[in-house]
C-alpha cells in the first residue's frame, strides 16, 4: 500500500492491521532533464514546469542554451556526460535527448540508460532510432538496456508543430509516469 501511495503522489487512508492510516507522500520533486536546447525543447521546457517538473535543458552550445531562449528554466552548458553525471537521473527523472547529433545525444543516453530514470526519450524519425540503436548496440548498450528508450519520442498523435510534439512528448512521459 505504502508504495502505491508514493507512486501516485497523493495522500490517502488505507487499512493497517491495527486500524485506518493516513499516508502522505513526501516523494522529492520530478526532474526532465533535456539534453538539446533545439526549438522542441522550448514548448516542451515550459509544459515541464507547467506539469510540475524541475527542468534543466543541457546543451553545451551557448547560442542556444541561453537565458533569452529558455527563461526561468535551469540551463547547463557542460557537455552531455559531464551534466547527467552530475544531475544523477533517479527514478523520478525523465530525460529526453532531441538534438539529432550523436556526440550529444549518445552519451546522455548511455548514462539515462545506467540510471533508474523512469523515461527516456529521444527525438528521431525511425531510420534515425534504428541507426542510435546500432551506435548504442556497438558501445556495449544491451538490447533490454535500450528496449527503455521510447523512439521515435511521443505519443503517435500525428504533431508537426515544435508545440504539437512537445505535447506528444509530455503526454507519453504523463503516461509512463502514472502507469
Amino acid at each position: 500500500m505504502a508504495s502505491e501511495v508514493l507512486a501516485s503522489d497523493k495522500g490517502r487512508v488505507v487499512e493497517g492491521a491495527d486500524g485506518d492510516w493516513f499516508l502522505n507522500p513526501f516523494n522529492p520533486p520530478l526532474r526532465l532533464i533535456l539534453v538539446g536546447a533545439v526549438h522542441i525543447a522550448q514548448p516542451l521546457a515550459r509544459m515541464g514546469s507547467l506539469s510540475g517538473y524541475d527542468v534543466t535543458v543541457v546543451d553545451p552550445r551557448t547560442s542556444f542554451a541561453s537565458a533569452e531562449r529558455f527563461p526561468d528554466i535551469h540551463l547547463l552548458t557542460d557537455w552531455p556526460d559531464e551534466a547527467m553525471a552530475a544531475l544523477a537521473p533517479d527514478a523520478r527523472t525523465a530525460v529526453v535527448t532531441l538534438t539529432h547529433d550523436p556526440k550529444l545525444d549518445d552519451p546522455a543516453l548511455q548514462a539515462a540508460l545506467h540510471s533508474p530514470a523512469f523515461y527516456i526519450g529521444a527525438l528521431g524519425s525511425k531510420k534515425t532510432h534504428a541507426a542510435r540503436v546500432a551506435r548504442l548496440t556497438e558501445a556495449g548498450i544491451g538490447e533490454q538496456d535500450i528496449a527503455r528508450i521510447h523512439g521515435p519520442v511521443g505519443l503517435a498523435i500525428g504533431a508537426k508543430s515544435p508545440a504539437e510534439i512537445a505535447i506528444s512528448i509530455m503526454a507519453q512521459i504523463t503516461e509512463t509516469l502514472r502507469k
